[in-house]
């Protein structure tokens, strides 16, 4: 949509990205990998007037040799701002739509992760945070959120909850910190501390106690458990998993012997742009 007062023209492209050091990074400019050699629009360029809006039709061809794995991409809407005479410098802005794309037989792989130690710490200016150590321990990339809550601190004090900072992704296998700040006002502590973090319908929790170092330090990794930890939670979820399995046999003695090809379509990323 041109939400602008002038006339836009608009150039619509699939471009190359990656996902390494837990962020999802983008190719410079019209930088090509696999996945973008299998996609294709309907449209490459429009014209919007001022309020006008369009559709744009992406089709991902996987050729059938193509091996297993996850791939990723972003499709862009581009425009360049006119040029002025005074400057060298010429300004494009873009907005785009995250495509991770994957390739293999039966259904969609599946999609989970393990929460691990924390780390509290204050900045030189005082304000309070914690990063969270994510495993991803699926077959699938993560996109993180979540929220962070705060409870039996100094006076019974509660405090939250507080959203995590976004922009944390995973690639299957890859580990990294979520990162959460608080108000500079905070006590230092103890707190006991409850998290909850998700990535798509995956959803984790955990909890633990923190306290903050002073300002200027990192303090000591502290634990995080999840609630299996109780001995209740373990039996609980051993008797779950044993019931999963014996329907999990049955469904198998009744699957028809087939092989299929899966592909994954392409999902929208948190604060792309």
């Amino acid at each position: 949509m041109n939400s602008s007062d002038r006339k836009q023209r608009i150039d619509l492209y699939a471009a190359a990205a990656t996902v390494e050091e837990g962020r999802f990074r983008f190719g410079e400019g019209r930088a090509q990998n696999e996945l973008t050699s299998w996609i294709s629009l309907d449209k490459t360029r429009v014209d919007l007037a001022p309020g006008a809006e369009t559709r744009v039709e992406a089709t991902l061809d996987v050729p059938p040799p193509a091996p297993t794995g996850e791939r990723y991409a972003v499709i862009w809407a581009s425009t360049t701002s006119p040029r002025e005479t005074s400057a060298d410098v010429t300004q494009i802005h873009r907005v785009g739509v995250r495509v991770y794309l994957d390739v293999g037989l039966g259904g969609e792989p599946p999609s989970d992760f393990r929460i691990g130690e924390l780390v509290p710490a204050r900045d030189v200016r005082g304000v309070p945070s914690v990063a969270i150590r994510v495993d991803n321990t699926g077959e699938r990339a993560l996109d993180l959120a979540g929220a962070v809550s705060l409870s039996d601190g100094p006076a019974d004090m509660r405090a939250g909850p507080f959203d995590v900072v976004q922009g944390t992704t995973l690639a299957p296998g890859e580990a990294g910190p979520v990162t959460v700040r608080f108000p500079r006002e905070l006590p230092n502590g103890p707190w006991k501390i409850d998290v909850a973090l998700q990535s798509g319908t995956v959803r984790r929790t955990a909890t633990g106690e923190v306290t903050f170092p002073d300002p200027g330090r990192v303090g000591e990794p502290s634990p995080l458990l999840a609630p299996l930890r109780t001995r209740w939670g373990i039996l609980g979820g051993s008797l779950v998993a044993g019931l999963l399995v014996a329907a999990g046999l049955f469904v198998v003695v009744r699957r028809p012997h087939h092989r299929r090809r899966r592909v994954a379509t392409a999902r929208p990323g948190p604060g792309d742009s």
